[in-house]
């Protein structure tokens, strides 16, 4: 799986929940609600106030060590 900043969250939870970590990291505690699940990494990063390319280089390190 390769993550980008177009992916959607739910779609990588659901694919590789470990990573629920990174997106508790910039403050995205609300993994469950169904409007989270459905954005994409770059809108939640928008929100949060954070760095999109940072979020998905961290996921996808993750994911090419696991």
């Amino acid at each position: 799986m390769k993550v980008t900043k177009e992916s959607i969250i739910g779609d990588v939870l659901d694919q590789a929940p470990g990573t629920a970590q990174f997106f508790f990291e910039i403050g995205m505690h609300c993994l469950g609600c169904p409007s989270a699940r459905g954005e994409s990494i770059a809108d939640a990063c928008v929100v949060h106030g954070t760095d999109a390319d940072a979020l998905v280089k961290k996921i996808n390190d993750y994911l090419a060590e696991n």
